[in-house]
């Protein structure tokens, strides 16, 4: 019999000849369907040489989050590249894709894309029809879908990853009302409402204040949309016509433009502020009086959670418990432990 050459093989699978030659190398980029027709074809037809005993191309995963600079998404950025580069290239791929929170359909058209060049998705998205749709053809595809940070509950996904928002406002609450000593009013500032993590928060700090603390009175909630410079306008307005403000929840970014406000008028260090995210900024200012309370998401658990539950549904097919596989508990940070 003539030696078979890789292009002999390449023709008997049907397939082209860099195929054939990832497939016998194990450098991965085919998917598994091909890698084992051209396995089988080199089998069937004597083949001299040892060939590998299963394949697997990388698993394929895209991550996709928000696009707004906050330091949030930017240590989930990190935290996601640092775990696959320990998985190594030949298990993992990570594709990493940052797309603006105030732009649902061109997030929902790239998740449609996934569905036919990736294996699984993560992904930070909002409430949105367009969104929800392109979900769907995600799971008609069998690809995974794992929510994080922020839910969809009625979406087709795999499971949420991260923390209880709501509760994560009801802590908000507690501490809000047990560290102020006067009665007075509160201010709440908040990211996208399109996000069930903003209104969950909302509604928790609201409903503890509302059982628990009658003498607190929530002024309003000011739609900042995670908008640095509508955060300040509207707060500066607020502030300027309002000398009754003992207390000020922020529910997503701005703490930059917030701690300027209230600085303005005279109210940082003054006022119980409570915010989320620990970081250089909210650090400083725990450390300065300036602060009350943060409550950090504990970033690096997101992104470790999500890819192990993610690898476990690809590699295994193994299926989480929507809830509770992927369940992050929050931190509540003060001065005395913030280093």
């Amino acid at each position: 019999m003539k030696k078979m050459t890789l292009e002999t093989l390449a023709r008997l699978a049907g397939v082209g000849v860099a195929t054939v030659d990832r497939v016998l190398n194990e450098r991965g980029g085919v998917s598994p369907e091909t890698a084992r027709k051209v396995l089988l074809a080199a089998k069937l037809n004597g083949l001299n040489r040892i060939l590998p005993e299963a394949y697997q191309h990388p698993w394929r995963i895209e991550v996709i989050l928000s696009a707004n600079g906050s330091y949030f998404f930017k240590g989930l950025d990190n935290h996601f590249r640092e775990i696959a580069s320990a998985l190594g290239y030949r298990r993992v791929t990570l594709h990493r894709t940052f797309i603006a929170e105030s732009h649902p359909e061109r997030l929902a058209a790239h998740i449609a894309e996934c569905a036919h060049t990736r294996d699984g998705v993560i992904v930070y998205a909002q409430d949105h029809p367009a969104v929800y749709a392109a979900l769907v053809s995600c799971r008609e595809r069998g690809v995974p879908v794992i929510t994080i940070v922020t839910d969809l509950p009625d979406a087709a996904r795999l499971c949420h990853v991260g923390i209880n928002q709501l509760q994560a406002g009801r802590t908000a609450g507690l501490l809000m009302g047990q560290t102020l000593k006067t009665a007075g009013e509160v201010v709440v500032v908040s990211g996208r409402g399109d996000y069930s993590a903003h209104r969950e928060r909302i509604e928790g700090f609201r409903r503890v204040l509302q059982l628990r603390f009658p003498q607190i009175s929530l002024k309003e909630v000011l739609a900042g949309q995670d908008e640095r410079q509508t955060i300040r306008r509207l707060l500066g307005e607020t502030l300027k016509k309002n000398d009754k403000i003992v207390g000020l929840y922020n529910t997503g970014s701005g703490n930059t433009e917030i701690s300027a406000e209230l600085e303005n008028h005279q109210l940082l260090g003054q006022c119980v502020y409570i915010t989320h995210e620990l970081y250089s900024l909210t650090r400083r200012l725990l450390h300065n009086g300036c602060l009350s309370y943060v409550l950090d998401q504990n970033a690096r658990q997101h992104a470790q959670l999500a890819m192990d539950i993610m690898l476990k549904k690809l590699s295994a097919n193994q299926d989480a418990d929507i809830y509770q596989s992927g369940k992050v508990d929050f931190n509540i940070i003060t001065a005395e432990n913030c280093d």
